[in-house]
Formats: structure tokens, sequence, C-alpha cells
């Protein structure tokens, strides 16, 4: 198994640890190899969030931080990064942080066992709103928690210990400390890239040439971003990889370029940013995206990561099938690019060749169409779609001229409802024109019956996706 070196940073001081294997999971670090038990395993999926914590990194020259789920992020993802668990949060006084307090003050832990979780995410909320002197609404604070399970208390007291965080004195947490720290992180050794003969390793370019010349090299090496699935294959079905390539630092895919007719996102663009440009475009999705698991996962998983894994029930693919999304795939040698309903070829299987990467995510913007998506599942935070709908459409003069429509949980991969499509477009929008083709897309697909649905529920939900656009269509 591959073992190499990690340099992090700890409660503002450097950490290095030898001999960490590749698929070494970052709670297995923290309370194995830093003996810190403070951080629980829960669900060792990133469903509970009792194993949160927070990491740093600077972006533009600022120190960001970002609440994530340390069960299934690999250890050496945080190389030259600023870890915090709750171990960390004591103020230089010896009394609590607001975030703590808070939780005392309201009486929002009972057992304890999540409490550790709640608190990091508070944490990462304080430094995010309070330590800017903005307001956290109760909203705010239900969408940011979604990622944190609560089975004892329930969840008003901690709701409540977030909106009175700003009531207490400002925690000490100081930036110069922070961008010092990663400032001295940045200036680690140049990268090397793994030989064809190595074994194991784990690397983490920065740059896009090194990523692909290394996947040419190493074509059965493992690819991850935020490897938010990739945990699970190592936490539930006990997997191991000795060659990692860790594509989360590549300048070239971390950009996002907008352009007053072309979104483009680069694949290890973390969902959090991507979506947060995708709502501001497309503000009625919000709801739909904002459902998207927990923030812990939104802060991991990349987008290119997402489409890859290409789940059926993966819920940006839906979304960005509507949105006539394009990839590009590049190889050392050359790129091409395909629609992304065109780039799954089964369950799970795609286009991308063995020494290929997806780059690039690009999504025309247009300005007149009316963009809307859904989804059911059986909780309604933090948990995969049974079924999602997602709509662009164009209406003018009263008739639809252009449509798209994406839908997950459906078949064995994401795709189109090209047949409702068809019977839509050019037809007068109405709500009989409507009913006709929510009739017609209960038909157009043979799903599955599993544990989360019958395949007569998905069915019939979809249909009640389509109705409630029309509904939501002609709202006043």
């Amino acid at each position: 198994m591959a073992k190499q070196a990690l340099r992090f940073f700890k409660n503002r001081r450097q950490v290095l640890l030898e001999n960490i294997p590749a698929d070494r999971t970052l709670l297995e670090l923290i309370r194995d190899d830093l003996q810190l038990k403070g951080t629980k395993e829960g669900c060792a999926e990133g469903d509970c969030g009792a194993c949160t914590v927070v990491v740093g990194r600077l972006e533009n020259g600022r120190p960001s931080l970002h609440a994530i789920n340390s069960c299934i992020r690999f250890a050496h993802s945080i190389q030259d990064q600023i870890l915090f668990t709750v171990e960390d949060l004591k103020q230089p006084d010896g009394s609590l942080h607001p975030a703590q307090q808070a939780m005392v003050d309201t009486h929002g832990s009972q057992c304890g066992f999540c409490t550790p979780g709640f608190v990091m995410s508070l944490f990462a909320m304080y430094e995010r709103y309070v330590r800017h002197d903005l307001v956290i609404t109760r909203e705010q604070a239900q969408t940011d928690l979604s990622g944190n399970l609560c089975r004892c208390t329930g969840y008003r007291p901690i709701l409540d210990a977030a909106c009175r965080m700003p009531d207490y004195p400002k925690a000490l947490l100081s930036h110069e400390a922070l961008v010092a720290c990663l400032s001295q992180a940045t200036q680690s050794l140049p990268e090397a890239l793994p030989l064809a003969q190595v074994a194991s390793f784990y690397f983490q370019p920065k740059r896009l040439d090194s990523a692909l010349m290394a996947r040419a090299t190493h074509p059965q090496a493992l690819v991850v971003g935020g490897a938010t699935d990739v945990g699970l294959w190592v936490t539930k079905r006990h997997d191991h990889y000795a060659k990692i390539i860790d594509v989360s630092r590549v300048q070239e895919l971390c950009s996002i370029l907008e352009t007053s007719d072309e979104l483009v996102l680069g694949a290890a663009v973390p969902l959090s940013r991507a979506f947060a440009v995708l709502k501001r475009h497309f503000p009625r999705t919000q709801e739909y995206l904002d459902r998207y698991a927990g923030l812990p996962i939104r802060e991991s998983a990349t987008l290119g990561g997402n489409i890859a894994t290409g789940s059926p029930i993966g819920d940006s693919m839906p979304l960005l099938i509507a949105l006539n999304a394009r990839l590009t795939l590049r190889s050392a040698t050359g790129m091409r690019h395909c629609a992304v309903e065109l780039f799954y070829t089964g369950y799970r299987k795609n286009l991308l060749a063995a020494d290929e990467l997806i780059t690039e995510i690009s999504i025309p913007i247009e300005r007149d169409s009316f963009v809307l998506a859904y989804k059911l599942s059986k909780r309604r935070d933090d948990d995969i779609s049974i079924v999602a709908l997602a709509l662009s459409m164009t209406v003018k003069a009263g008739v639809i001229s252009a449509i798209r429509i994406g839908v997950g949980g459906m078949a064995e991969r994401p795709t189109r409802a090209i047949a409702t499509e068809e019977k839509l477009r050019g037809q007068l929008l109405s709500a009989s024109a409507m009913e006709d083709a929510a009739q017609g897309i209960e038909k157009e697909f043979t799903p599955i019956s599993d544990m989360r649905a019958s395949a007569a529920y998905r069915s019939q939900a979809i249909g009640q996706l389509l109705r409630r656009a029309w509904l939501e269509w002609s709202a006043p």
C-alpha cells in the first residue's frame, strides 16, 4: 500500500506525518494517528455529519474555511491545508468558542455523539457569516446544517444556537496567522510526476499538463476530486487503492468563467461554488440545488466528479442536460467535446477514455428561458433522489419554441425526455398541453423498482413533477 509523507497545519502549527497510506481516510488519520477522539464516526458515508471537520485554504490570497466530512475524504487531500477539529476551538483564555457556548446555552446537545460535528459546522458558519458581520437567518442555518443529523434533541435548539452565535464576544482567530501558515504551505517542493514503474502513490498535481501526463502514464490509477463517492468504496466495500490522482488542486480545473452568453465551469470546482453560480443565473433552481446532499458534501464534491460517476439518481445531471451543457474531454494528446446526455453509454459507463479527464462543463445562457428543477426523496434534506426532473423552456407568443427536459431515476443513466419534448415543442403552452405531456412522460420510461420506490411510483411521480412545472409557470 502506498505510503508517503503528509504535511498540514493543525491549530496553526505544522504537522508532518510519514508513511500515510494513499487511501487512508482523514477520519482515520484524526482518530488513530493524531489520537483526537472528539471527531466521531457515525454512518461512514457522509450522511450523518458526526465526522465533520473544517479545512482552510487560500482562495484569491485570502483564507477560506470549509466544513467537510472526514469519513469519506482522503487524508492526503489536506496536504498543505489547515485542519480544525473540535479540540481546536477553545479560546486562548480557556473559554468556549461561540459555536460551543451557544449549543450549551440553547440546550442543543443530549447524548452528545453528533455534537462535535454540529459544532464544526457552526464554526464554519461563524467564520462565513459572523466574522464578516453578516446575519444568520433561520432558513440559512437550516440549509447550512442540513448535512448534520441529530437523533436526540431535534433541531430547534440547534437552529437557535446558530442564530445566537453573533450575541457572544467575537472569537479570536488570527487572519494573519492563517495567511502566514497557508502562504508557507504554498512554498512546497515542485511536484514530481510519478514514474510509470512506481507501484503506489497519491499524486495531487497543480497544473493540467501534469494531471494529463499522470493520467496517460497511469491509466489504471483512481482519479478523484472530492472523493465523496469513492470514499464509500473504501469505508463500505473496504476497497484499497495503491495509485490515486487527485485533481482537486489543478488550477485550470478550479476556474469559473462567466460571459454574457456562457458559463464555463472547471471540472474540479466544488459543487458549493458551482451551484452558487448556477443559482445566480437560474434562480428557480435554488431549492433543488440546496437539497443536493448536505453542505459538507457540496464543499468537497466536484462537478466533474459527479458527472464522471454518472449515477442515474445524481442530481446535477438532469439539470445539466436541461441546460444543454457540454463537456470538454482532454488527454495529453488532444481534446474533444460532447453533450452531457451523450456522455453516458450505460449504467455508470461513459465515453471517457483511459487517458482522458473531464476538464470543463460549458453551459449556454438563454436569457428568455424558463428553468426549474425538482426532486423527490424519502428525506427532504441530505438524501439522494427517487426521481428528479429539470426543465428549460422558451415560450414566444404563447408557443413553446424550445424545450429540454432532463430526468433522473427513470433509466439506467441520466437522460432526456425526448418524446415528451417533441410532444410539447411548437405547441401552445396550456394546461391541456402540459397534461397531455405529463401523461406521456409517465409512459416514456421503464424505471426499476428498488428499495427507494416502485416503478409505478416513479412513473406517476415524474408526471406529477411536470404538472408542478406547469403550475409554477402559470402562477401569478
